[in-house]
């Protein structure tokens, strides 16, 4: 694969890292310094994705029932509320963020500064009205995502943390590594984690792999088929669609006019704030690892993978 160009114009936009990996080997590096390899930085919501996992983990052994449970088994409170609606929130709704609550994470009503500020974050999420039924609508929702980590710790009889040590980072090779609680001391399911670019790289390849790792199966295929399979369209201006806490799309556009050609590739990704992605590119072997540590006003304004990095991948599909 032809990096030139790549190289070139990634220096431009000054990330803090970029990995590339192809049939589980690195094809490309591109730190900032020689210290970034070696720190832990926040990751933001990719968090949602590390999530994720832990929760199909978690309904591969047994110890969480299957997608469909309703989550007031776990929240009383769900059951109790004169909305009768919210009984049938599932765990496939909050996986899927279509649980309907009213919210809005920045902006308008500010639903997550709110959250991160009060004395109690699930009861702040559960005591949200609903906006829309459950299951028709995506808003894109961290105070979901703290349901489910509350679920995980409910269900593993541990720390999310600790369970994850078990069966994910430890199999995976992941030491270092920090993660935020929320005041009940539940780890924060939708942001709060901090890795390296490596190990963000490895998470990648483990979902590339279908789960298996070293000869061992750490993910169901199915559980991993089911998560990243695209469930419900994003809601507007975010573009594509949205599977279990994973993001997924096509390159390029697949929603052109009548008679274009079929889209080249499919992925799905794994995206935190401030420019912190994880892509799997199925068809082509490929994970993409960016991170970024720059102020709003002096990040790339646009999509650095689609507009960068897809077009390379797409060249190197068309000429193999």
């Amino acid at each position: 694969m032809n990096l030139t160009s790549l190289i070139q114009a990634l220096k431009q936009l000054d990330l803090r890292s970029c990995l590339i990996s192809r049939q589980g080997k690195p094809i490309f590096e591109q730190y900032r310094d020689d210290r970034t390899p070696h720190e832990i930085a926040k990751i933001n919501s990719c968090t949602k994705s590390v999530l994720s996992a832990l929760i199909a983990i978690a309904m591969d052994q047994g110890l969480l029932p299957g997608p469909d449970t309703p989550a007031a088994e776990f929240f009383p409170q769900l059951a109790a509320d004169p909305d009768s609606r919210k009984r049938e929130i599932t765990l496939r709704h909050l996986l899927t963020m279509s649980a309907g609550f009213n919210w809005t994470e920045f902006g308008g009503q500010n639903s997550f500064p709110k959250m991160t500020r009060s004395p109690h974050w699930i009861n702040f999420v559960l005591e949200q009205p609903l906006a829309d039924p459950p299951g028709t609508m995506m808003e894109y929702n961290s105070g979901i995502s703290q349901m489910l980590s509350a679920i995980l710790a409910q269900a593993a009889g541990m720390t999310v943390a600790r369970y994850a040590e078990l069966h994910l980072f430890g199999p995976l090779g992941i030491e270092s590594y920090e993660w935020e609680r929320d005041p009940q001391g539940i780890h924060t399911g939708g942001f709060g984690l901090r890795l390296r670019p490596e190990d963000m790289l490895k998470f990648g390849q483990l979902y590339l792999q279908q789960g298996e790792w070293n000869n061992n199966r750490l993910i169901s295929r199915e559980r991993i088929a089911e998560s990243v399979e695209p469930a419900i369209s994003s809601e507007p201006p975010r573009r594509g669609r949205y599977g279990w806490h994973w993001w997924t799309d096509t390159y390029p556009d697949s929603d052109g006019p009548p008679g274009t050609a079929a889209p080249l590739f499919d992925y799905f990704y794994a995206r935190g704030f401030g420019g912190q992605y994880i892509y799997v590119v199925p068809s082509l072997e490929t994970v993409v690892v960016l991170t970024d540590d720059k102020r709003k006003k002096r990040q790339f304004p646009g999509d650095v993978f689609r507009q960068f990095i897809a077009p390379v991948l797409a060249r190197q599909m068309q000429e193999s």
